[in-house]
């Protein structure tokens, strides 16, 4: 990998193969709206309204199981039968329906098992839609509203984003936690999320219009120094270190408070790779010579007139390079003008030589 470092650290100049290999994706700087956005971590859990038990009204014994646990089941589909107490040749049996639609969660009884009134056999619960449930701190809670946009990220699926909106927050605090909770609603018809799964939540509190903003992705360095990398407008496969000082910050983007022009070609793509390229050993100057194609100076810039002005080569002393019009010959010139006009003394003197005895 060709890169620059050692003339001008603040730029990295990449061969095309390496641009390539690194994955590098540029997107041009504009203003636009910013959403200011609450973090806050939660799980996903069963929608109260959606979960039942399965019971006995009588006392008695499992005569048979139906189901296994994740299987889907109707409303009214028969679970089990439960064989009575009450005396009878064959005693008398009883089928307990399902009390909804939805997936078998648990099976707490097997065939022969004691059955009493009291006791849950199993649980059923309807997840095409599910609740997510934000633990938002104490001190952000007040800036939450019904209606709020979230995007949320579940931990079973890194990759995807879910967007839902806040459909009611706890009404009490959570004293020991120090935290309110928020519930959003999520459908779930491919059964794809699953309740006591970690989720991570973006709450969309308020938005800015005409702000400069980027990708996460792009901002590079710590704290106290961040910066970007932009393309060059002048060198191709070459990027600018550009120090910024960055402001708010959500899930996807980060303000710009200065560095950072209207029209720049910001790395959005392989920026965090890119910050380590600028360890070669490539000079700007032959960098910038391989470029435009003529000689620079050791710090990239252009020669002064007199001393190459950028399209003059440099040469020793009382002699010109190939290809100048200056009349001068160089040593090949020579021997081919040399060998000519040998040739032609020889042909001169053969001719003579021939003609002398005819006189």
């Amino acid at each position: 990998m060709a890169a620059v470092h050692a003339a001008e650290p603040e730029r990295v100049i990449l061969e095309a193969a390496s641009v390539k290999s690194l994955g590098i994706e540029t997107a041009e700087a504009e203003e636009g709206s910013f959403e200011e956005t609450v973090f806050a971590l939660g799980r996903l859990e069963v929608l109260p309204g959606r979960r039942a038990v399965v019971s006995s009204r009588i006392p008695g014994r499992a005569f048979s199981v139906l189901v296994l646990p994740h299987q889907k089941v109707e409303e009214g589909d028969e679970l089990m039968w439960v064989e009575s107490r009450q005396p009878g040749d064959p005693p008398p049996t009883v089928m307990l329906p399902s009390p909804m639609s939805g997936l078998v969660a648990r099976v707490d009884v097997a065939v022969g098992q004691p059955v009493h009134p009291d006791q849950v056999l199993m649980e059923i619960v309807d997840l095409t839609m599910i609740e997510a449930g934000a633990s938002v701190p104490q001190h952000a809670a007040g800036r939450l509203a019904v209606g709020q946009k979230a995007r949320i990220r579940a931990a079973t699926q890194p990759g995807r984003v879910l967007e839902a909106k806040l459909a009611h927050l706890g009404v009490y605090a959570d004293e020991k936690a120090g935290a309110v909770e928020a519930a959003f609603h999520l459908p779930n018809e491919k059964l794809e999320l699953r309740p006591g799964v970690r989720a991570e939540f973006a709450i969309v509190v308020s938005e800015r219009e005409g702000v400069n903003s980027v990708p996460r992705s792009a901002v590079q360095g710590d704290a106290g120094s961040r910066f970007l990398f932009v393309r060059d407008y002048e060198l191709e496969n070459a990027f600018v270190r550009v120090p910024v000082v960055t402001g708010a910050e959500n899930d996807r983007s980060v303000e710009i408070i200065k560095g950072l022009l209207p029209g720049d070609e910001v790395v959005t793509r392989g920026a965090h790779a890119l910050a380590y390229a600028g360890r070669g050993n490539v000079s700007l100057k032959a960098a910038m010579d391989a470029a435009h194609g003529h000689a620079h100076n050791e710090d990239g810039s252009e020669k002064a007139r007199g001393a190459g002005d950028g399209h003059e080569h440099e040469h020793g002393e009382g002699r010109e390079g190939p290809g100048h019009e200056d009349g001068r010959w160089n040593s090949l010139t020579v021997f081919f003008a040399a060998s000519t006009g040998l040739l032609l003394v020889l042909l001169a003197a053969t001719f003579t030589i021939r003609k002398a005895p005819a006189a």
